[in-house]
């Protein structure tokens, strides 16, 4: 029996994150956009008369008062750190860790309300995927790698975040209950995590995707808006993304494998060509063939960023139209 305590706790958890979610996505656009331009991570310094002449002066002081004969590093190398926008990004990186914990509390209490995994229908599904989103954006702040300067990318990733939860609290909302008896089995935590692991990936990776199209377009036009410069180059982020993809893709095979063993147990053939079957194989299927495309023919740049908005194309397609509106034996969608 759900317990409607623990189901009206989960919810309100689930507002609470939408809330902090939005303040950390305005603060993630300010940062940009009191962003001064500056050099990228990627670009190698530009050294001046007076920039040199105001280290040395310095390193020269430094070597009187302690007696080296050595450069060491000075104050003055390092970039400032304190201005405006960088404050605005790192109280979106709190805000974010917040919302996450609010979202995460509002899945495992969503579980609890009805003890069971908490991804048995599409309100469910889209909950649980969001969350994934954010853990490996979350993931990337973790790396801190200066190359790739991952922050940049927070109000890209937190859009969608706030687009999908928007989408199900007010289209997707079902009622705490009980699974239907085909999806009472181990397969469905086996399965369905793995597809909303990938499911984040692969969004993470589709946001990479178009800003790489867009910084790809700036570079060739000669310059854009200030804040582009905040971006890695269009190269590093074709190379992130293609990482995300080939990180996915692998986990996305064991999500369809896993799929056709949970049919054969529960109808006794592993695989029949229901409509929710057959996307997730195409889905496959194209990511198979991005991957491919860049590891032999050499594909880089732009045709196979659209080979990937191709497959990211056809998991939308799949999670959105094929899980509303096509009949067949995976309509556990709780809505319509």
């Amino acid at each position: 029996m759900a317990s409607d305590s623990l189901a009206q706790i989960s919810n309100n958890l689930l507002y609470s994150s939408m809330a902090v979610y939005a303040g950390a996505m305005y603060c993630y656009a300010a940062e940009l956009a009191f962003a001064p331009r500056r050099r990228r991570a990627d670009e190698p310094p530009v050294v001046t008369d007076r920039t040199l002449a105001t280290v040395g002066a310095t390193a020269t002081s430094y070597d009187a008062e302690r007696g080296t004969g050595r450069d060491e590093p000075t104050a003055t190398t390092a970039a400032p750190t304190g201005d405006r926008s960088d404050r605005l990004g790192r109280i979106a990186v709190a805000l974010t860790a917040l919302a996450f914990l609010l979202h995460l509390g509002a899945v495992v209490l969503r579980g609890a309300s009805a003890g069971r995994a908490p991804w048995g229908n599409m309100f469910e599904f889209s909950t649980t995927g969001a969350l994934a989103v954010t853990a490996v954006f979350l993931a990337l702040l973790a790396k801190r790698d200066v190359r790739y300067p991952v922050r940049y990318i927070g109000v890209f990733v937190i859009l969608p975040v706030l687009l999908t939860l928007g989408l199900a609290v007010a289209v997707l909302y079902t009622e705490s209950e009980q699974l239907v008896p085909a999806l009472k089995s181990v397969w469905l935590v086996i399965h369905v995590s793995a597809a909303i692991i990938a499911s984040g990936v692969f969004t993470i990776a589709f946001t990479q995707t178009v800003l790489y199209l867009v910084q790809d377009r700036m570079e060739k036009r000669g310059g854009g808006p200030a804040f582009m410069t905040r971006f890695p180059s269009a190269a590093a982020l074709d190379r992130a993304a293609y990482r995300m993809h080939a990180f996915a893709f692998p986990i996305w095979t064991f999500a369809v494998i896993a799929g056709a063993i949970w049919a054969e147990n529960a109808w006794g053939r592993y695989w029949g060509w229901d409509p929710k079957e057959t996307w997730a194989f195409i889905t496959w299927v194209v990511y198979a063939c991005y991957l491919h495309a860049r590891a032999t023919a050499g594909w880089r740049g732009r045709k196979a960023a659209y080979l990937a908005l191709l497959g990211y194309g056809t998991f939308l397609f799949n999670y959105l139209v094929v899980n509303i509106f096509l009949a067949g034996l995976h309509s556990y969608a709780g809505v319509g």
